[in-house]
């Protein structure tokens, strides 16, 4: 079974639209928190959906990304919350943005909450990021929810 994205929408003037440096996506998973968790912080799991990365769910743990032709990215996690809260510094010293998984259970197993945020929309590398990836999440969030249905 899979579930279709419930992607929030965003209006004028709010976060997750265009002109404002955040990017925000909300999708249920018809999975439990601890196997949603799982595919965030385990660099296995992670290499499979989106990016190979030592990853760690500890406060202060430095880890790089590999993101292909972009490079390899440096990140920071900032916050954790087991099966609830995963925030991470993504490319410190070039884009310096802030990613911020939330889990919330559900009925029917989870409600992931993504938060791309910090984005410098004054200068052009910022603005060109904010841009594609803003359009690059909801594939990034297509291919978690196969990886979870697949595992």
């Amino acid at each position: 079974m899979t579930a279709e994205p419930a992607e929030t929408p965003g209006t004028p003037g709010t976060p997750g639209t265009p002109g404002t440096p955040e990017i925000r996506l909300d999708r249920l998973l018809p999975h439990p928190p601890a196997a949603v968790w799982a595919a965030l912080t385990r660099p296995e799991l992670l290499a499979r959906w989106w990016a190979a990365g030592d990853i760690a769910p500890v406060v202060g743990h430095r880890f790089t990304l590999d993101m292909g032709a972009f490079g390899q990215q440096p990140c920071e996690v900032t916050a954790v919350e087991p099966e609830r809260l995963l925030a991470y510094r993504f490319a410190e010293g070039t884009l310096d943005t802030t990613i911020t998984w939330r889990l919330e259970p559900t009925a029917d197993g989870t409600r992931l909450r993504l938060e791309h945020a910090g984005f410098d929309l004054d200068s052009p590398m910022g603005r060109q990021a904010y841009q594609g990836m803003g359009h690059g999440w909801p594939h990034v969030l297509d291919r978690l929810a196969a990886e979870l249905t697949t595992a």
